[in-house]
């Protein structure tokens, strides 16, 4: 399972940053644009978004890893 990717704002826009990295994989002038590049990075790596508000807060999540408790059904 790879970094769960975060989508932070950042001064100049918003930016998407792997789990415990310092620096941001890329940088963008829309929460939205931003979300899509993490999206790519999480199927790619099958990990988590999580989008992160204007204040910082946690606003959603979303998994794109395999799922050890698929539900049943």
């Amino acid at each position: 399972m790879g970094k769960d990717q975060h989508v932070l704002k950042h001064e100049n826009g918003w930016q998407v940053k792997g789990a415990g990295n310092k620096k941001a994989a890329k940088l963008f002038d829309t929460q939205k644009e931003a979300a899509q590049f993490a999206k790519k990075r999480a199927i790619d790596e099958d990990s988590e978004v999580i989008i992160h508000g204007r204040d910082g807060r946690i606003r959603a999540k979303d998994s794109y890893g395999k799922d050890p408790f698929p539900p049943k059904g």
